[in-house]
């Protein structure tokens, strides 16, 4: 089983320029802020997910490979995987739609955003029972918010690619690392293709489709069951740096995702070396993905 990983440095000059000569404008601080926790990230894979055997980073470009990433980490660009003219690329659910092209992925991958972390023992067939994906579906109606629409989009496209006729209620996957089938991936790209390439976009739109659509590809066609994974969210919107200190103390889940949300440099400036801290105090020891 591998662990693919998307970053993004949003303190790279390099990449900060891209931006700015391709959009327009400066980049969004909330949703590219480094809080420097990448190295928790490989650590607590590394500790609690001993059955990964290859970490796939996929960046914008070589510049955003920190320097203290070791060679046993594969660095994968986005033009190792995405159409040239897709590119360059700021949005997650676009380059989502191209992860099953990493060169080498093995056919059972776990797919993290950087701010999701293992923090306690997992097994593998934690995600993979029997073969299959195990994920919580949560059943949803409405979509108002840019997240919900692109959620909502993912499953009508699912549908699509079955078959089957979309529904006004549709499924929402847990917001953690998603288990994921390369082959899977690879049959639901193919029998929407056209689709999927016509909603792409350098920066989010309410017509992307996300990472869900895989997922709930997978469950429509039974290859993925309802099981909710040991996760726990939290945002930073609602939740103190003493309550995600807590929690990472002594860790109640096996998974936690720390949510990034407007606020304050100095808001920034103050929570950042506690929850690094806090980390550090979990995983204090260095991984085989670091130098």
């Amino acid at each position: 089983m591998d662990a693919v990983i998307t970053y993004v440095d949003g303190l790279d000059p390099q990449w900060a320029a891209d931006y700015a000569a391709a959009i327009g404008h400066a980049p969004l601080v909330k949703r590219f802020r480094d809080w420097g926790t990448l190295p928790y990230l490989l650590r607590g894979i590394g500790k609690f997910m001993p059955f990964v055997e290859n970490v796939h980073l996929v960046v914008a470009r070589e510049s955003q490979v920190p320097a203290w990433v070791s060679d046993k980490v594969h660095v994968v660009l986005h033009s190792d995987i995405m159409p040239a003219d897709q590119l360059p690329c700021f949005n997650s659910c676009t380059i989502e739609m191209f992860l099953h092209r990493i060169p080498g992925l093995a056919e059972q991958f776990l797919y993290f955003n950087d701010d999701m972390f293992p923090v306690a023992p997992c097994r593998a067939e934690d995600f993979f029972p029997e073969g299959k994906a195990a994920m919580g579906f949560a059943r949803c109606m409405g979509a108002r918010s840019l997240y919900r629409k692109q959620t909502q989009n993912s499953d009508h496209l699912a549908r699509k690619a079955l078959g089957l006729k979309p529904g006004c209620i549709y499924r929402r996957p847990q917001h953690c690392c998603s288990p994921m089938l390369r082959s899977a991936s690879e049959e639901a790209f193919k029998a929407v293709e056209g689709d999927i390439l016509k909603v792409l976009s350098p920066t989010r739109t309410a017509e992307n489709p996300n990472q869900y659509f895989f997922l709930d590809y997978m469950f429509y066609s039974g290859r993925a069951i309802h099981r909710r994974l040991s996760n726990k969210h939290l945002s930073l919107a609602v939740s103190s740096a003493g309550k995600i200190e807590k929690f990472l103390a002594a860790p109640t889940r096996s998974q936690v995702c720390i949510n990034d949300v407007e606020m304050s440099d100095a808001q920034y400036q103050a929570l950042r070396p506690r929850i690094l801290a806090a980390f550090d105090r979990l995983l204090p020891v260095k991984s085989r993905f670091e130098q």
